[in-house]
């Protein structure tokens, strides 16, 4: 049953022990029209009260948490809202997908592929609502994610950011003014950043287009860095810079 009074409206809950975290999820819901924010946690068992008081239909709800992990919550829940999980693990998608989330989204979360979750959800609790046209999903400038460093959640400006290398398991994110090392995938980082403003040029390496000084042959000039085309990446980079030239 929904908690909406409105039937082309879902109420969110948002469960996440990080704020900055929170933070991002609450700016992504503002810029949709169907979405509610009707309240926000950092303690799950908490959490639990306040939607028995106040029910929602769609919850956003981290998995890593203290005191009641998400899968212990969902189990309390008993389906009485639909679910999106936000993680920083990949590893507990199944976990999820058993409880019938509606979909798992790998922080950082771009607003592209938070609309596509929402979108989902909402076409679930009424396939016949008309919904309204989509947002500007990729606005050419602004915007920002969040990086897991060590403990903390970072916020990183996307006007900021030259390039993101890859280290074994960590991402180095080179901005303006610092080096950010997070633990994620190159793969995690390249669907959180948004496709006209960032594309991938070789297995270790997302670039900026706008921060581009030059290209000569296979090479890329950012400042006084070089950065090398993998061969696998160089007809999908030269077809953006045509675009681009045009």
């Amino acid at each position: 049953m929904s908690a909406s009074n409105e039937p082309n409206m879902l109420n969110c809950l948002v469960i996440d022990d990080e704020p900055l975290a929170i933070k991002l999820i609450e700016d992504h819901i503002s810029k949709v029209d169907f979405l509610r924010l009707v309240g926000v946690n950092t303690n799950p068992l908490e959490a639990l009260i306040q939607f028995n008081q106040q029910p929602a239909d769609l919850i956003f709800l981290d998995i890593q948490m203290p005191q009641l992990n998400g899968v212990q919550f969902m189990q309390l829940l008993q389906n009485r809202a639909q679910v999106i999980i936000t993680s920083a693990y990949q590893e507990y998608a199944f976990d999820g997908f058993e409880h019938n989330v509606v979909d798992y989204l790998l922080k950082p979360i771009s607003f592209e592929r938070f609309y596509r979750a929402v979108e989902k959800a909402m076409k679930t609790a009424n396939p016949a609502a008309r919904l309204p046209a989509a947002p500007d999903l990729y606005p050419a400038t602004g915007g920002y994610i969040f990086v897991k460093v060590e403990t903390r959640m970072v916020r990183v400006e996307l006007d900021d950011i030259l390039y993101v290398e890859g280290l074994k398991n960590y991402l180095s994110i080179h901005t303006r003014t610092q080096r950010i090392i997070t633990l994620q995938s190159m793969k995690q980082m390249e669907e959180a950043l948004p496709p006209n403003r960032f594309i991938r040029v070789h297995k270790s390496y997302l670039v900026a287009l706008d921060k581009i000084n030059a290209v000569e042959r296979q090479e890329i000039h950012i400042g006084s860095t070089i950065i090398p085309i993998g061969s696998t990446y160089s007809e999908n980079f030269f077809k953006m810079l045509n675009r681009l030239k045009a």
